[in-house]
This record gives C-alpha cells, structure tokens and sequence, in this order.
C-alpha cells in the first residue's frame, strides 16, 4: 500500500497547478494519469503557442447554472498571478487581440514551466497508470486501484477535464466518479466548437471553403463580434465557437456580414457619385466576392446599375446581408470541441476549497466542473484558478 496525502487525477493545466500549490505546503502529492505524457491539450492548444490567460478575466466570460461559483477562485488567483509566473520564467509572450496572451516560442514552454514547479515542490507524476476503482475509507481515507498498484490517500482531487478531443484521451472519468459519489452531474455538451450545416445548405455554401468575414453573430440575446470562416463541413472561426456555446439544436443563426458597414447608406452615396455602378461590383468591394455572388445568386437586380434601383430595393437588399440567417444542422461534437459544458454540479462543491459538501476529502477542479469560459484564454485561467484555491486546502 502506498499512502500519499494527495492525490490529483489528472496532469493538465488544473491538476499540475494544484499539485505545485499543495507541494508549496509540504503535502506529499502524486498526480496520476493514464496518458503517455503530461499537459498534452497544453500542448496542443493555441495553435501550438498556448492562449494561456487574458489580461480581461472577469467572471461574466463564464458559463455555469451557478454564474457566481467562479467569482471567488478568479478574484483569489488572478490573470496577473499566472502572469508573473511565467514572467519569473522568463517565457516571452505576446498580446495577439482582445486581451489574449499567447508564448512567442512554443506551448511546451507552459508545461515545463508547470513540471518545474512541481519538480520544485516534490510532486510525483505518474503516467501511463489508468484507475481502475475507488474506494472511501473510513474516517478520512480514500483506496485507490490502479493498473499498476493500490495507493491510499487523505486527499483526492478529480482533475481529469471533460469529454472535448477524445484523441488526446478525454473521457467520462470525472463524472462517474461524481456519480459514485452521489454528486449531481449537469448533462454535457461540446462548447467551443464548430458547426455543421443541413445537407442543402452544405451544398450551397461548400464553395465558400476557405472564405473568412468579419461579422456579428447573434442567437438567444447573446452576439460575438469576430471573424467567421466556411468550410467544407458548416462554419467556423472565432465568432462561430464563441456563439455555440449559446447555441441549441434548432436555433437559427442572425448574421451581420457587414457590422460596421451601413449597406444602404453605401448604395445610396454610390448611387449619387457613381450611378452606373453595379450593385454586384459595388458589394465586392466590401465583402468577399464569392460569398456576394451566392447570397446575389438570382436576385432580379444584382447585375443593375445603381441608378435604375429604387432606395426601397437598397433596403431589402441591405437587410440580405445585414441579417443574413443560418440554421446549423448540428456541431462537430466533442472531436474538434475545445472544452465541454456542464459537468459536476457547482452546488455539490465549495468555491473557496472545491472539495464536495457530501464527501470530505474529495476535490474537483478545471473542466470536469459546471463552469466553462469563452474562448481566448479563459478556460485555462479557470483551471490555474480552480487548481490554485483547491491546493491552498488539499
């Protein structure tokens, strides 16, 4: 039997965070994992450059059933907290827009920022080791199987993540512990994520692969103002994974294609400078040519001169692209997803120590929790966060 007094399930950004906070207070801590090396969506993430916070952290960029759990971890470890660490290694990184902040050289950077501090404190870390049970012993004790012995610990923190990208070996392991542990779980779904079109409309737009707008896109009260991109499967591009964390099956999208652009003042000016214009070539101008030739395709006057095209017309036309509608078919799902929504109920769990109401000893952080953020640094920040408040207490 080998009894440590921590152990963390997991070694992405949460559990290595929490395992460097516990082993700052001279707990003896093991991270466990079943993958073959640790912060592989670290690795990954960010285009291999890793969006790890951003400088405008503020708790309303966060979804939960409870939208004040995440308060007190984000207010107690900051975006600046994480900052200077990386600033302490000397990791150069940059600002790319909106507040992201990205390493100049490579993501692995985060990660051996992280395995240091963990080598620093003594935490061990285990990897190719899969759980196969868990147990609670009385008074203040957890048993736990592993493929390759038996461990027993006071202290048992779930920082296993969600479901998103199941090739870098997501499971449901977090939740059925939840589950065993008689923990409310909120069902799940992929956030961040791409969408899928209905099969007509995948016909029509395929020829847009590839072509990328500056847009507004708005559905249930909620809009993102970035670029959204076509592709050979629906949509993409910021604006798109932004929104789908809002969006439900059967909602249709509300698209401004020209957000900072009055088209019908555009016609109307045109029109008295240039009244021999055609409304096509004008529209060009401002928005990519394939994507005015589909949403034009067949329109009575899109080979007109502007001067033969009442304003009445320009109105309708103007509307076209000002609210240019999609109903997606579905998303891509948890293969290209970057995080998953809804997880443990935030109600089962404390916000100042993220250890469960029901079970002393057991702990859940990061992604596996009922709190997701938008994309653009947020969900790592959650997990420093998270990962920090947990091992002030484990």
């Amino acid at each position: 039997m080998n009894e440590i007094d921590v152990i963390i399930i997991g070694a992405g950004a949460a559990g290595l965070m929490c395992a460097t906070e516990a082993g700052k207070r001279g707990r003896r801590v093991l991270i466990l994992d079943h993958a073959n090396k640790p912060g592989k969506k670290i690795l990954m993430s960010g285009g291999g450059r890793c969006n790890f916070t951003n400088y405008q952290i503020h708790p309303d960029k966060y979804l939960s059933h409870n939208p004040h759990f995440c308060k007190s971890a984000l207010k107690r470890y900051t975006q600046w907290d994480f900052i200077d660490l990386v600033k302490k290694y000397r990791i150069p990184f940059h600002e790319k827009k909106l507040g992201q902040l990205f390493c100049d050289d490579k993501a692995k950077d985060i990660v051996d920022m992280l395995l240091a501090e963990c080598h620093l404190y003594g935490v061990s870390i285990h990897l190719n080791e899969s759980i196969e049970s868990i147990e609670k012993l009385e008074p203040n004790n957890f048993r736990l199987q592993t493929n390759e012995t038996t461990y027993q610990c006071e202290s048992l923190v779930i920082a296993s993540g969600g479901l998103s990208i199941p090739t870098m070996g997501a499971t449901a392991f977090g939740y059925k512990v939840a589950e065993q542990f008689g923990l409310k779980v909120w069902p799940v779904r992929a956030g961040l994520v791409p969408f899928t079109l209905h099969t007509e409309d995948k016909n029509k737009f395929d020829v847009l692969s590839g072509v990328a707008c500056d847009t507004e896109v708005q559905v249930n009260h909620m809009s993102f103002r970035e670029n959204i991109l076509f592709t050979h499967r629906g949509l993409s591009g910021p604006a798109v994974l932004q929104i789908s964390n809002y969006w439900l099956p059967g909602d249709m999208l509300n698209i401004n294609l020209l957000p900072d652009t009055s088209l019908f003042n555009l016609l109307k000016q045109m029109q008295k400078e240039k009244p021999n214009s055609i409304l096509k070539d004008v529209i060009n101008h401002v928005l990519p040519k394939r994507l005015v030739a589909i949403l034009l395709d067949n329109h009575p006057f899109a080979l007109q001169a502007l001067q033969s095209i009442s304003h009445r017309e320009f109105e309708k036309i103007a509307a076209l692209f000002h609210g240019f509608q999609l109903k997606p078919n579905g998303t891509e799902g948890y293969r290209t997803a970057e995080v998953t929504i809804g997880g443990v109920d935030t109600n089962e769990i404390s916000s100042k120590t993220f250890e469960t109401n029901k079970q002393k000893g057991l702990y859940f952080i990061g992604e596996v929790v009922d709190v997701t953020g938008w994309l653009g640094g947020y969900n790592f920040q959650w997990a420093w966060s998270s990962g920090w408040a947990a091992g002030q207490y484990v």
